[in-house]
């Protein structure tokens, strides 16, 4: 086979390699391109194409991938490149193994979304086929620096956001625990009309920060006002637990995102409180403005009742708040996640409930295009995604 850059199997071993996809995963694309072995024209290509800058990469994680390709086309009998054994001689010799111990070092990877020939989603993205995100993440999730590190939900979250760009456009977005900032990049990407993002960890908040102007936009931090430069995204401390009303008063979203938030069930009761806060600001927001408590609606009503329009395939929150009966878009909670405990689940589903939300599995009925094929090590299929609206009825004041 031919191992041109624009062929499907050549994209997915380019895109695999600059996330820095498991090496099980960069042989299986490697094999595809030479329709079952890796030939002397696919190891050129990876050389010409892919490991045309070795110094870019994670030295560990080359070095492995050396050792697995060479062992891998040394059992196919297949002859190896001299290049790949000089290569691999190279890290052998230049570093240590114990370096991947070291619980703040950090690497580069490239996140590839790979869209369908024709999307009609293109044109609210550049016009572009590709589109990539060097983030920088930490080598060591299970030594605590979970923050920094590039969760399946948060995957999710972005196809989501890329697949249907008119629930994010020209939206004020929220995400809580935001970690290396890859949402808020896709929602800065499809023109929200703010971006906010944040964390309760000071570390993880540094590397989003970093990671925003690696991709080259404006970052504000602190607490968002109503009167800054919308331009900008805003990055802010928000640890749960001490999140107050007062702090997010100035913050009025009509999008919040949450990616594998539901992980804890001593955080889960500080989760809901500042979803219902966020949720309720808008009502907050009307009440001290001063609305007639009068004002009613066609069927007699005069209070906020949140419901999903599913209609024409699209779903978004209905707020009835409207003095002339007229529809009024709520706000609206989506929660990626990934069900590792179901007791945890049931925990999180309960709160909700004791907290008047209403609370829908949209998982079948609101798929994304899988837009990151190359990922083996990532699956869609995985993630529950959840619809989360306010269902008190809140009189106005």
């Amino acid at each position: 086979m031919a191992t041109d850059p624009s062929l499907t199997c050549c994209r997915y071993l380019l895109s695999a390699i600059l996330a820095m996809e498991p090496s099980y995963c960069l042989i299986s694309h490697a094999k595809a391109c030479g329709e079952g072995s890796i030939t002397e024209q696919v190891q050129q290509f990876i050389l010409d194409h892919c490991l045309s800058t070795p110094s870019d990469f994670y030295a560990p994680y080359l070095k492995n991938f050396l050792k697995k390709l060479i062992t891998q086309v040394e059992s196919d009998h297949g002859s190896v490149l001299d290049k790949f054994y000089q290569l691999y001689a190279q890290y052998i010799t230049s570093f240590k193994d114990d370096s991947l111990d070291k619980r703040d070092s950090r690497i580069c990877k490239r996140i590839s979304f790979l869209f369908p020939d024709g999307c009609s989603e293109l044109q609210t993205c550049s016009h572009s086929s590709v589109l990539n995100f060097p983030l920088q993440c930490s080598i060591n999730m299970l030594e605590g620096d979970t923050g920094c590190s590039i969760w399946p939900s948060s995957l999710f979250l972005s196809e989501l956001i890329l697949s249907h760009p008119e629930l994010f456009s020209n939206k004020v977005c929220f995400e809580i625990g935001s970690g290396v900032g890859l949402v808020g990049l896709c929602l800065a990407h499809v023109k929200a009309s703010k971006v906010i993002l944040s964390d309760g960890d000071l570390s993880t908040l540094a590397n989003m920060k970093f990671n925003l102007e690696l991709n080259n936009l404006n970052v504000e931090t602190g607490t968002a006002q109503r009167n800054e430069d919308t331009s900008a995204v805003k990055c802010m401390y928000l640890p749960w637990e001490s999140a107050s009303e007062s702090q997010l008063q100035d913050i009025i979203p009509d999008v919040i995102l949450g990616a594998d938030v539901i992980y804890d069930p001593v955080c889960l009761p500080h989760l809901v409180r500042v979803i219902t806060i966020l949720l309720n600001q808008r009502n907050m927001d009307s009440s001290s403005k001063g609305l007639s408590p009068k004002c009613e609606l066609e069927n007699g009503e005069h209070y906020y009742k949140g419901a999903i329009d599913g209609s024409e395939g699209r779903y978004k929150s209905v707020n009835n708040d409207g003095c002339n009966g007229q529809p009024k878009e709520a706000p609206v909670a989506y929660i990626a996640c990934v069900i590792r405990n179901i007791e945890t689940f049931n925990y999180f589903l309960t709160l909700g409930d004791q907290a008047n939300l209403h609370i829908e599995d949209l998982t079948e009925l609101l798929k994304p295009m899988v837009l990151l094929p190359y990922m083996q090590s990532y699956n869609q299929a995985d993630i529950k995604l959840l619809c989360i609206t306010c269902s008190r009825k809140i009189v106005l004041q």
